[in-house]
């Protein structure tokens, strides 16, 4: 198990045992990364994530709290972090996205204009170290869905962005507990579109198949690490 799940896990168990209520606020974070015997660097990161999830609040020069939800609310909003690691169904998905979005990529090769193509490489420049990941998911739907758009076929886009909608959890807690997320995500996506602006369509399909499937890999190693605690 990832050391950033594994502050998450423990944050939970706090709160379980309610020794955390809600809205309560949560000890200083040297205090607290004692407590539970992490880095600071690991309950930082712990604590953003749940700060996407809800689960805490954190209010600048104040502190950091949990929200005031009711207790089953609460449990509810964190389940999904179990859920990443125990539910096939997420690891089914990224495999029918791998063999379709692949497919889009190589009937887009024939439809690329210089329009398009500065419009991804726009999309791409928009991302830098300072977004968040929030930011850097929100991009790679974009990304994936105008490429998908390009192919031309309206049910294979109707059933790809279904498809994608289902996995933004997946990609946020990628970019959550794995380093590097934003520099990764967007030297595969510009090697993609080079692909793309050269004509080659069986690199681009290669290279979405790799992208992807990094999501997929990682997804796989969270749930075997999950899974062995």
């Amino acid at each position: 198990m990832a050391v950033t799940d594994e502050a998450i896990l423990k944050i939970k168990e706090m709160i379980i045992s309610g020794e955390l209520g809600p809205g309560e606020k949560l000890p200083p974070e040297k205090e607290l990364s004692e407590r539970l015997g992490l880095s600071r660097s690991s309950m930082r990161e712990a604590v953003k994530a749940l700060e996407v999830i809800r689960v805490l609040d954190v209010r600048r020069g104040d502190g950091t709290y949990v929200t005031s939800l009711e207790p089953r609310l609460l449990l509810e909003a964190m389940s999904f972090v179990v859920d990443l690691h125990d539910d096939d169904s997420i690891l089914e998905l990224f495999q029918v996205r791998r063999i379709l979005e692949p497919a889009a990529a190589g009937l887009a090769v024939n439809k690329m204009t210089p329009e398009i193509v500065q419009g991804l490489r726009e999309q791409i420049e928009s991302v830098n170290d300072e977004t968040d990941v929030e930011g850097l998911v929100a991009h790679d739907l974009r990304f994936h869905s105008a490429i998908v758009d390009a192919a031309g076929n309206s049910y294979l886009s109707t059933l790809i962005e279904s498809l994608s909608s289902h996995t933004v959890r997946a990609r946020i807690w990628r970019g959550l507990t794995q380093e590097h997320s934003v520099s990764r995500t967007l030297l595969e996506h510009r090697a993609i579109v080079d692909a793309l602006e050269r004509g080659d369509g069986e690199l681009a399909q290669a290279l979405t198949t790799v992208h992807i499937s990094g999501v997929e890999q990682w997804l796989r190693q969270a749930a075997e690490a999950s899974r062995g605690n």
